[in-house]
């Protein structure tokens, strides 16, 4: 995700072991060439590929932010790995924020509110010029 035209995902991390069963999609996902495709096609993303003997396969985003989001992929197809470098291209990098109730404002709208029956095609308003002074009538 692009927050004012800069995209926010500065390092994409991915992490295997070469020998666990675990990691056997991850692999495959490296080795079909499908990272190097996408690394071409996002020049703004550093991308590397880290080993890690006995850990389970993991995908890290490092964003402008300062967060990390890690994300397991442990025993995932290749679709879905797919699936998983997308999300992590895609998001801000920031944590969710949950709103808890519908928002309310203490300064209602001038406008008022709006409504589906409210039909305005067709119809001419009146317009009336208002003089007020500084210091009000007497």
């Amino acid at each position: 995700m692009a927050t004012r035209g800069v995209k926010q995902l500065q390092k994409l991390t991915l992490a295997y072991c070469e020998h666990g069963g675990s990691s056997r999609h991850i692999r495959d996902f490296i080795s079909s060439g499908r990272i190097v495709d996408y690394a071409k096609a996002n020049p703004t993303v550093q991308v590397s590929v880290e080993v890690r003997n006995g850990h389970h396969p993991a995908l890290v985003g490092k964003y402008l932010t300062g967060w990390d989001k890690q994300v397991c992929v442990k025993n995932e197809p290749i679709k879905r790995i797919y699936k998983v470098v997308q999300m992590l291209n895609d998001s801000s990098g920031r944590k969710m924020n949950r709103l808890d109730g519908p928002i309310q404002t203490q300064t209602p709208s001038v406008q008022g509110i709006w409504t589906p029956f409210l039909d305005l095609s067709g119809k001419e308003f009146g317009m009336e010029i208002v003089q007020g002074g500084a210091g009000g009538s007497k």
